[in-house]
């Protein structure tokens, strides 16, 4: 068999492998090396795949598909520099628990550390960040298929283990890289793997009688955080069933009518209130809490439970009386079938709560619909409210996911997605524009300007592409979030940490060939986000908001939310 011919049946048995443990998506960017695995990719009839110019938008894309599909996708490039490129979204995949089969081209390892062109050293390059690092034979002989299949077992078994993360495959291709023009493929196997079953993890009868006993009666409280299992039943049954209020943060996708609070943060970020309401016990299901108030709210508790078994560490202040490495229907199950007026909280703690939160919630609705100019809670507010059914929302990171958190009222038909395991801006745009591409409903991404700069060569590549997906982008003008911080009172606060672009973001919008909509009144962001919905394709609504005003509107809405409690 001739060396290209090889090199393609080996790069086919690998895809077709991957494809019968479940992946449908692929992403690639161009390459010489990478020949074999993108015709593979391209060729075989299970895959949908998106090529992309560069390495880093790919990965990010990969990464948004996965979130949204919560299947295994692939990921394949050149050898050299190119891999390296994929290394934060790797990352990101690793912290958020994703299944990427991250595949590699390289030269043949006799080329390794010899100087010889775009070659350097790929095996372990991911490091801890990869659940698994194959490094695949070069194919020399027929036969040798059979290898790179079991390579797709393994790396699927890998990035399903305990727990979910990316696995990184490297594949070495001797010369000639193309294959013969009259090459033949075999049919497509249709095998589907068999993955072992996820392990499970319960509480022992011990556990389940302690934490009974600490549930009974507490003055208690259950905060939310991000979490790749649905949730809401077991919000729902600590709210209506043990009357605890939940805090849900919107990546929860547990924030729904008349389970979570309708205003929490501006609930616990209140230092009068707060103080007369310290619970008991707190339950954090989930990651780690995203704003400081919850933080605080967490580390206030007389005693504190951690579940949680996908993220890396949701106590990372080790203020935990109890950690516990379950899924959040564990703890429930544990509960269940004990006198539900025993476990129940105090009457007048559930009503103190529920009273308190409706009141914060108008105080927080009239302050945000009596201001004429844009605001970012107000615009997070009306962009989780405007997404129509079974849409979704992918929020950034920095304001963006924090202001939604603050402003985002209850409901349902709704999904909220967010890279918060590195939490990073870097591939935001790519991520968003994933998402969209799994098909699953409409979507809707708020980001900063900042991280839409950062990533806007994915703009400029996928604007004429046919994806569908309309980006909320607030225009303050740089990094506003370190006008939040302590950084604020340094003197380089400005050229160090905000880095004011004055970018024209319109014009740069309109050149990649993508839609742009102006929004510079409060009352025109639904009509805009709306309209741009139904326009289709590759739509930026930009929101321009004056950093100042906003930092006085942020203390005068803390002001007005203090007056509705008080």
């Amino acid at each position: 068999m001739d060396g290209g011919d090889l090199n393609l049946a080996c790069a086919w048995a690998l895809v077709d492998g991957l494809v019968g443990g479940g992946v449908r998506h692929a992403c690639l960017s161009p390459g010489s090396r990478s020949t074999s695995l993108a015709l593979a990719l391209a060729r075989h009839p299970a895959i949908t795949l998106h090529v992309h110019l560069d390495e880093r938008s790919a990965g990010f894309f990969a990464v948004g598909l996965a979130r949204n599909s919560r299947e295994p996708v692939a990921i394949a490039c050149t050898s050299g520099t190119a891999t390296a490129e994929l290394m934060p979204s790797v990352v990101e995949a690793s912290q958020s628990r994703l299944p990427l089969l991250v595949l590699t081209a390289d030269r043949p390892p006799r080329l390794r550390g010899t100087g010889a062109n775009q070659t350097i050293d790929q095996v372990g390059l991911y490091g801890a960040y990869a659940r698994e690092d194959l490094d695949l034979p070069v194919p020399e002989a027929s036969g040798q298929e059979a290898w790179w299949r079991q390579a797709a077992r393994e790396a699927l078994e890998a990035a399903f283990g305990d727990p979910v993360g990316p696995v990184h495959v490297n594949c070495p291709f001797e010369e000639p890289l193309s294959p013969s023009l009259d090459v033949e493929l075999p049919d497509p196997s249709g095998e589907a793997l068999s993955l072992p079953p996820r392990p499970e993890a319960d509480l022992t009868a011990e556990e389940s009688d302690r934490l009974a006993e600490l549930v009974s009666g507490a003055r208690g409280a259950v905060v939310l955080g991000g979490s790749p299992d649905d949730v809401t039943d077991v919000a729902d049954w600590w709210s209506g069933t043990l009357g605890w209020p939940v805090l849900a943060e919107p990546v929860s996708n547990a924030r729904m009518p008349g389970t979570a609070l309708l205003a929490g943060q501006g609930l616990i970020a209140d230092g009068v209130w707060s103080a007369g309401h310290h619970p008991d016990l707190v339950i954090q299901l989930g990651a780690a809490p995203t704003t400081r108030a919850t933080q605080a709210f967490v580390a206030s508790a007389e005693r504190l439970i951690v579940a949680d078994r996908w993220h890396l560490d949701p106590d990372p202040e080790r203020a935990a009386t109890w950690r516990l490495a379950v899924d959040a229907d564990v703890l429930t199950d544990a509960l269940q079938g004990r006198p539900v007026h025993v476990l129940a909280a105090p009457e007048e703690w559930t009503s103190s709560w529920a009273d308190a939160d409706r009141k914060a919630r108008g105080a927080l609705d009239g302050f945000l619909d009596a201001i004429d100019e844009p605001f970012e809670p107000r615009i997070a507010r009306d962009v989780a409210a405007s997404v129509p059914g079974n849409g979704m929302v992918f929020v950034g990171n920095s304001t963006p996911v924090r202001d939604l958190d603050l402003a985002m009222a209850p409901r349902a038909g709704l999904r909220v997605l967010a890279n918060r395991g590195a939490s990073g801006v870097d591939g935001l745009v790519s991520t968003a524009l994933g998402v969209a591409a799994a098909g699953q409903g409409s979507t809707v991404a708020l980001l900063g300007d900042l991280s839409y700069l950062y990533d806007v060569g994915t703009i400029v590549w996928n604007a004429r592409r046919g994806v569908e997906a309309t980006l909320v982008i607030v225009n303050n003008g740089g990094g506003e979030v370190f006008s939040l911080l302590p950084q604020r009172e340094l003197p380089e606060h400005r050229d160090l940490f905000v880095t004011p672009h004055g970018t024209d973001l319109g014009a740069l919008t309109r050149a990649a060939g993508a839609g742009h909509t102006l929004v510079e009144r409060a009352d025109e962001l639904t009509p805009a986000v709306l309209a741009a919905i139904g326009s289709g394709g590759l739509q930026v609504v930009e929101v321009v908001v004056d950093a100042e005003s906003s930092l006085v509107r942020r203390a005068e809405l803390r002001s007005a939310i203090a007056a509705g409690l008080d």
